[in-house]
């Protein structure tokens, strides 16, 4: 276990992640912050700055992402040289590790010459360390965005796939979350006042309007502008969802829109199933593993263990600390992964 604090960093395209561990490897705090990357390089120097303000110093820091694929860079590789620029100037006195996949923890100076294992490698993190602490399992991260499904076993990562590319075509990675999703990814008609009706292909709702609507939406995890720029409330959420079919929210009763929240969520949650069905269909985990649900939409990771009559542990379980640090730890796996995995001094 680490003989000082370490801060583990995930760097996102949305969200800037943090995990502090005291020297037992405890969870001691963990700080998400909006941050917008396509923006701006600027976006993410303020968010370092108040991560930092708020988790103290510590001499050991440890880094992933997935921050390198926004727009504001023309490829991977330029944006993982800024991003690691960034941090290395914000921890300028501290040591720097930086997660880079299969080869693990390595120098900000050698990362520089791995970017593409660098880049997107933040689901192994995660992966590893539920290797570490459990026989077998299968690892599901539902996140604001996205969704990663990784089997392990024996002490190893039994995916198949390492790129984005790789990993969307295995069922891996499956584009989906409980935040930032919009609507028009969920299905293409909805069943509403006896049709079948096509979304319109706008970005007039999200996925935290149909979950706000069924009253499952995590109380903190909506950290972005709503699609319109409104409230972020019930009546604004069912009026955004009406726009998806071409409707003002008077022309149905509230009921309704709860109704067609409640069928978006499913078909969401189904399509996780699915992916999650394929992956078990390898026969490479005992029947017995258990699914361990991270991630801010980890609600369906639990859902879907029901479903899979399987076992469900969540995340933050594996390691100790306050109860409310271990659920915020489990909101931001893989940063709290890369500072465990940094404070045992490898991968």
């Amino acid at each position: 276990m680490p003989p000082e604090p370490v801060v583990g960093w995930d760097v996102g395209g949305a969200h800037l992640k943090a995990a502090r561990l005291g020297e037992t490897g405890a969870i001691e705090r963990v700080i998400q912050l909006p941050c917008p990357l396509w923006q701006g390089m600027e976006r993410l120097e303020a968010a370092l700055a108040e991560a930092l303000a708020a988790l103290g110093p510590a001499g050991l820091h440890a880094v992933t992402m997935t921050g390198e694929m926004v727009d504001l860079f023309a490829g991977r590789n330029e944006g993982v040289a800024a991003i690691l620029g960034a941090m290395r100037k914000a921890l300028a006195g501290a040591t720097l590790r930086v997660w880079a996949g299969r080869a693990g923890l390595v120098s900000a100076e050698e990362a520089h010459r791995l970017t593409a294992q660098v880049a997107s490698a933040n689901w192994l993190a995660s992966a590893t360390l539920v290797a570490q602490r459990l026989d077998a399992a299968i690892l599901v991260d539902i996140g604001s965005t996205t969704t990663d499904l990784v089997p392990v076993a024996g002490g190893a990562v039994l995916a198949r796939s390492a790129t984005d590319a790789e990993r969307l075509a295995a069922g891996e990675l499956v584009y989906t979350g409980v935040v930032r999703t919009p609507v028009m990814a969920l299905a293409d008609r909805v069943p509403f006042a006896g049709d079948w009706v096509p979304l319109m292909a706008e970005f007039f709702a999200t996925a935290a309007d149909v979950y706000r609507l069924t009253g499952r939406l995590p109380e903190g995890v909506d950290l972005h502008p709503a699609a319109d720029g409104g409230p972020k409330t019930g009546p604004a959420s069912a009026r955004r969802l009406a726009r998806m079919i071409g409707r003002d929210v008077e022309s149905a009763p509230e009921a309704a829109w709860e109704r067609l929240a409640r069928w978006l969520a499913e078909r969401q949650l189904r399509r996780i199933q699915d992916a999650c069905d394929r992956i078990l269909s390898r026969e490479d985990l005992p029947a017995g593993a258990p699914l361990v649900g991270a991630g801010v939409g980890r609600f369906l990771a639990a859902e879907l263990a029901e479903r899979l009559r399987r076992s469900y542990l969540d995340f933050g379980r594996l390691l100790g600390g306050p109860e409310a640090e271990r659920a915020r730890g489990a909101d931001c796996a893989p940063a709290v992964a890369v500072a465990w995995l940094a404070g045992r001094g490898g991968d």
